[in-house]
């Protein structure tokens, strides 16, 4: 590059959109595009992605970014991913077999229920270190080979692949069927410890090995990118992640006592675990990242937060920004619990149902948009006092994600938690935290320099007194135990 400061190029391919980030050395953010992306529903509980539509994304996204930039400053890329989505494709010619299953299909709730009934959760719980639950990819692999290669003959026989987004990826743009660890270790079929495949897993889940990807650490080695304009072929790709695991590095997340909530479609709550050997009550034990040496994480998940929100504007004929400014000051009552497709962590229970309860006639929208941002602050809290119980006291909470930009919902969450909540002013962290990991790799930066690169943030202090709190949390939980509750 001839002396020229470097650049790298960090893709995100999220829920809703992909998004492309350069990054120079200062780690400043000096161009960004980024390409929306649709979602199917075509039987209640099934969410649907095209993987082709993913692809067209991230050359659409990166062929924007890269307009009126140099492209020979870029000095590699790094690629943060949605994970659980699952897809199956033919090796010999690319093709998907089916549609992507996003990692919120609910299809194979009732395989997850007769599985746990067989007395397969623990085995599951303790190798994956994934609780047994339809959010997790093994047994959409699963429904995608009985639907597409039922005898597992073509399986067997190396002629499909299944993967990840991340893998997906990979395969079109590097030409080899690869999965980053910590995306492998979401499908619930790694040894979580080990990170490698089970036998035992893909035995019960019934997936071939060969199907599977090989498993790379986060930071490679990978082949270079291929066919992805304006860059040029053999560019290297630098680091891989998940998109919750990028966002807590670029949290500096290897700093103890750091817990960050990404807030999304759904969200993510996490901090690096002090050992590998926990098998945690609530929470998921994860691969963070490695980079040489494997970190793991303690992580739960959120299954609608921002998903709360559009699906209240929906309804509405408004938008989730217009909705939280005509949000209430206050609820009057009214508790959502979006068991939309059932409750992740720390309940994990996918026989949830959506509920509204407190609804009076003089209940009004804007109670309603509230008992939305409440819902999110309330789901949020649960899993970081679950988290709490494993990692000690959490006095601050590091925040990221679209919906943290809205100053009443930061509030909110500092009052309903009784914490410190401290705002990322960049966005788009999990892009940030894989360039940051990618140009770790390339040399951009040494770990020093990293970890001096600015974070800028800003606070929020818990303003509601102790009793006030308590009191709103005991009335969500009694709303929660009202959308657990079985009805024989």
């Amino acid at each position: 590059m001839s002396g020229a400061e470097p650049l790298v190029l960090a893709i995100d391919q999220g829920t809703s959109s992909t998004k492309a980030l350069l990054v120079d050395r200062a780690g400043a953010i000096v161009a960004s595009a980024d390409a929306p992306l649709t979602q199917s529903h075509p039987r209640s509980g099934w969410v649907e992605q095209s993987a082709t539509e993913i692809l067209s994304s991230v050359r659409t996204a990166v062929a924007r970014c890269l307009s009126g930039a140099d492209r020979e400053k870029v000095a590699g890329v790094g690629f943060s991913t949605q994970r659980e989505s699952l897809l199956l494709w033919d090796r010999a010619t690319g093709r998907p077999l089916g549609p992507m299953l996003s990692w919120q299909d609910q299809r194979t709730a009732g395989s997850c229920l007769q599985l746990r009934a067989d007395g397969a959760g623990e085995l599951v719980r303790t190798v994956s270190g994934l609780p047994l639950d339809p959010m997790f990819s093994a047994l959409k692999a699963r429904w995608l080979l009985d639907e597409y290669d039922p005898d597992r003959t073509r399986s067997r026989a190396g002629e499909l692949c299944l993967g990840t987004v991340d893998s997906w990826l990979l395969s079109r743009l590097c030409g080899e069927h690869l999965s980053e660890v910590g995306n492998a270790s979401r499908t619930q079929l790694l040894d979580v410890r080990a990170r490698a495949w089970d036998q035992r897993l893909l035995d019960l889940f019934e997936v071939p090995a060969e199907v599977l990807p090989r498993v790379v650490a986060s930071t490679g080695p990978f082949p270079g990118l291929k066919q992805l304009s304006p860059l040029r072929d053999g560019i290297p790709v630098a680091a891989v992640m998940g998109d919750s695991h990028a966002a807590l590095f670029a949290h500096a997340g290897w700093r103890p006592g750091c817990v960050k909530a990404t807030y999304g479609t759904g969200s993510s709550i996490m901090s690096l675990a002090a050992s590998s050997t926990d098998t945690p009550d609530g929470v998921c034990l994860t691969v963070a990242w490695d980079d040489g040496e494997p970190r793991w994480a303690l992580e739960g998940n959120i299954r609608s937060s921002g998903a709360t929100l559009a699906w209240l504007g929906e309804l509405f004929g408004a938008t989730p920004d217009e909705l939280m400014v005509e949000a209430a000051r206050d609820s009057d009552g009214i508790h959502i619990v979006p068991a939309f497709g059932g409750l992740g962590a720390p309940w994990w229970d996918d026989g949830a149902s959506a509920t509204i309860s407190g609804l009076t006639l003089a209940s009004r929208r804007p109670a309603l948009a509230r008992a939305a941002l409440e819902s999110i602050a309330f789901q949020v809290e649960d899993v970081v006092a679950a988290v709490e119980r494993h990692v000690g006291r959490v006095d601050t909470l590091l925040a990221d994600g679209g919906p943290s930009v809205n100053a009443v919902l930061m509030q909110l969450q500092a009052d309903t938690s009784g914490r410190r909540v401290e705002r990322a002013l960049a966005r788009n962290l999990s892009a940030l935290g894989v360039a940051y990991l990618a140009g770790r790799s390339l040399g951009v930066w040494t770990p020093d320099e990293l970890d001096g690169l600015p974070r800028d943030r800003e606070a929020f202090e818990p303003r509601e007194p102790p009793r006030s709190r308590e009191h709103r949390m005991d009335a969500w939980h009694t709303a929660v135990a009202r959308a657990r509750l079985r009805c024989e």
